[in-house]
C-alpha cells in the first residue's frame, strides 16, 4: 500500500478505566460512541477503538471483557467511519472485523494472518517487552536501526503472506527511554523510506511531559502537535491523537506547507 496523498489522523478512543491519559471517561458504550462520532466530525479518518490498556505498567484484560468493552462500539460506529481495533488478541481482532473494524492496530506485530485472512489492513508496531514491565530498563544497542529491522521484516512476511494494506508504527514510548523516543523521531524518515506508510503515536505520552518539565496527560497538546507536526513532515503517513481537531488542523497546514508527499528516497 502506498502512503496517502496527506497525512491523517487516527483518533484515540480507549473504552478501559485504566488507560493513561483517559482511563475510564469513554468506558460506558454510549459516551464511547458519542466520542468516536465526535472525533471523525473533527476530521479523524480512522476511529481507534481499544479495549485494553497498553500503558506502562498495565495489567492484562481477559478475552471476554475485551470483547464486551470494544464490540458494541466498533460495530456502532463503523457505518460512520473506518474503524481500527486496537487489541493483541486474535480472537478480539476477529470479533471486531465481523462487527465492522477494517484496521487490526496491532502493538504485538502479531496479528497479521487475522488481517490476511479478513482482507482488512494491518498496523505491525515496534514493542520491546510486555506493559507491567517494559519501562524498567529498555536497551539497545542502535534504537533506530533495530526497530527498523524488525517492522520491515515484519512487514515483508506478512506482505509476502498475502495482507495488502500494511502499515508500520515505531512504537513510540513502548520499551524505549525518552532518548530512544526522541532518536526515532530525529531519524524518522529512515522508516519512511522503507516504503511502508508509517503510523506514529506520541499524543500525550510520558517523554512529552519529561522534555517539558513534568507536564501531566492533559497539559501536553502542544508537545502532542509538535510531535506529530515533526512526524508528518518526515513523511509519516498516519498520526495517532487524542485531541483530533488540533491534530487535522495541524495535518492540513503540514500539507500545505510541505507539498505533495515524497516518494521513498526522494529528496527536495
Amino acid at each position: 500500500m502506498s502512503a496517502p496523498a496527506l497525512p491523517l489522523v487516527m483518533g484515540i478512543l480507549n473504552v478501559t478505566p485504566d488507560s493513561f491519559s483517559d482511563g475510564g471517561r469513554w468506558l460506558d458504550p454510549e459516551a464511547a460512541i458519542a466520542h468516536g462520532l465526535a472525533m471523525a466530525a473533527a476530521g479523524a479518518a480512522v476511529v481507534d477503538v481499544g479495549g485494553e490498556s497498553t500503558r506502562p505498567g498495565a495489567a492484562p484484560v481477559d478475552e471476554a471483557e475485551e470483547r464486551r468493552r470494544v464490540l458494541p462500539v466498533v460495530a456502532a460506529l463503523s457505518p460512520s467511519v473506518r474503524v481500527s481495533i486496537d487489541t493483541t488478541k486474535p480472537g478480539v481482532a476477529q470479533a471486531a472485523i465481523e462487527a465492522g473494524a477494517t484496521l487490526v492496530n496491532d502493538v504485538s506485530a502479531s496479528l497479521a494472518p487475522v488481517a490476511g485472512a479478513a482482507g482488512v489492513g494491518w498496523v505491525a508496531m515496534h514493542r520491546r517487552g510486555l506493559p507491567p514491565t517494559m519501562q524498567d530498563d529498555p536497551c539497545y544497542t542502535d534504537v533506530v536501526a533495530e526497530v527498523r529491522a524488525f517492522l520491515v521484516g515484519r512487514a515483508e512476511a506478512a506482505s509476502a503472506a498475502g495482507v495488502e494494506e500494511v502499515w508500520v508504527d515505531p512504537g513510540i514510548g513502548f520499551g524505549k527511554t525518552a532518548a530512544h523516543n526522541l532518536s526515532l523521531l530525529r531519524q524518522l524518515r529512515t522508516l519512511v523510506d522503507c516504503g511502508w506508510p508509517v503510523v506514529v503515536g506520541t499524543s500525550r505520552k510520558a517523554f512529552l511531559g519529561a522534555v517539558a518539565g513534568g507536564a501531566p496527560p492533559d497539559d501536553r497538546l502542544a508537545g502532542s502537535l509538535a510531535t506529530a507536526v515533526h512526524a508528518m513532515a518526515q513523511g509519516a503517513a498516519m498520526v495517532r491523537a487524542h485531541d483530533v481537531a488540533a491534530t487535522v488542523q495541524a495535518a492540513r497546514l503540514v500539507a500545505a506547507a510541505c507539498g505533495p508527499r515524497l516518494a521513498p528516497g526522494e529528496q527536495r
